[in-house]
């Protein structure tokens, strides 16, 4: 047995998202079971290396979870030539100045998204990474998730026929910080610190939506700051500068039309936090996080509408259950697997940078769109 250690500089792993899904849910979690088997006897044995601004947190992380090394001084560990891939959670606005460092060290690149607060920015720092010669991946983990994956294998496998249209709803109540604490940090809720619903969750859709339906052509969005005032980590209130909910429609190649609401200021009646329904002539499917149900053209009921009498039945209840047959685990896991086999083995990927830069694209030509109020098209990236 073979061992190939990858040395990952983490930065970031003090936030939620960092700390739980990346360090803990992923990276930990491959080496509890004992790293990646590659099938030939070699085995990639992920070893992190946390990197941030505060040297207790920091250090708390190393001791509770057992690591050796830990650093608040990141040029020092990008200057390491031992440290293989550089990773970025951190908020946004502080991104691209650490990726760009990253890139001159010659460090492969694996990202959050955004990937930057700006489409220039995002293009400039995917072209940066090809120029340089570096492997580079963004963090698209809502194709990993077992819904979404149930809704692939099922478009794929041509279930819906010629697609129709794709609704999805996303979002909870996210509480304002004064009663309750905030499930989110506040710089979510600062346009300065590129926070915002526009930022967060449109590379999200773009992605989705591409990856499983299609290339999107046209954006038309409408975005609000629903609650215009909360309270931070402190117990400190403050204005909030940035969009909390985003009402929107696409037009996907081949006529598709897709309609996501996305809102942190909305209270939770449905299956699962996120939902996607997709309807086709030959069938429909709604997915969420992790179920996915069907119902075939073969099996739809005749509705008629008659509202001076009671529903025959519950229509949820006219829905099948799509089986697993496979093993879903962790999304962010599932995607780290797949770039370290890149990184080692040069095994296919396209969830590069240049796909972030999609992501970066759509929220802005949203918010353009949401500013001007009207129809914008979406224009093919090139490098």
């Amino acid at each position: 047995m073979t061992h190939t250690t990858v040395r990952i500089a983490m930065n970031g792993v003090t936030g939620r998202m960092g700390h739980r899904q990346h360090l803990v849910r992923s990276l930990l979690a491959l080496r509890e079971q004992g790293g990646i088997g590659l099938g030939d006897g070699t085995v990639i044995m992920p070893e992190p290396v946390l990197v941030g601004r505060s040297a207790p947190r920091l250090r708390a992380l190393a001791e509770r979870y057992g690591l050796r090394e830990w650093s608040t001084d990141l040029d020092a560990v990008l200057a390491d030539d031992s440290i293989d891939v550089y990773f970025d959670a951190q908020i946004t606005a502080a991104r691209e100045e650490a990726v760009k460092k990253a890139i001159a060290a010659g460090k492969h690149l694996y990202v959050e998204k955004p990937t930057a607060t700006g489409l220039s920015g995002a293009l400039e720092l995917a072209r940066a990474a090809r120029d340089a010669g570096v492997k580079h991946g963004v963090v698209q983990d809502k194709l990993f998730l077992p819904g979404l994956r149930k809704l692939r294998r099922l478009a794929e496998g041509g279930f819906f026929g010629r697609i129709l249209s794709v609704r999805g709803e996303f979002g909870y109540w996210v509480f304002e910080g004064d009663w309750q604490p905030a499930q989110r940090p506040s710089w979510n809720y600062r346009a300065e610190d590129g926070g915002g619903i526009a930022a967060d969750m449109f590379p999200h859709w773009e992605y989705v939506l591409h990856e499983l339906f299609g290339p999107v052509r046209s954006v038309q969005a409408h975005f609000t700051t629903h609650i215009p005032r909360r309270w931070d980590e402190s117990g400190t209130p403050y204005e909030v500068t940035a969009d909390d909910a985003a009402y929107a429609v696409f037009e996907l190649a081949g006529g598709i039309v897709a309609q996501i609401n996305s809102s942190w200021a909305v209270r939770v009646h449905r299956e699962e936090l996120l939902e996607f329904q997709v309807d086709g002539t030959e069938g429909s499917a709604v997915a969420g996080l992790r179920g996915c149900r069907v119902q075939h053209r073969s099996a739809t009921p005749r509705p008629v509408w008659d509202p001076d009498i009671p529903a025959d039945g519950r229509f949820r209840e006219q829905w099948q259950e799509v089986p697993d047959n496979d093993e879903f685990g962790n999304a962010f896991k599932a995607q780290w697997e797949l770039f370290l086999r890149h990184v080692v083995r040069d095994e296919p990927w396209h969830w590069d940078l240049a796909a972030g830069a999609r992501g970066v694209q759509l929220a802005g030509l949203g918010l353009k769109s949401s500013a001007e109020g009207r129809r914008l098209d979406v224009p093919e990236l090139t490098l």
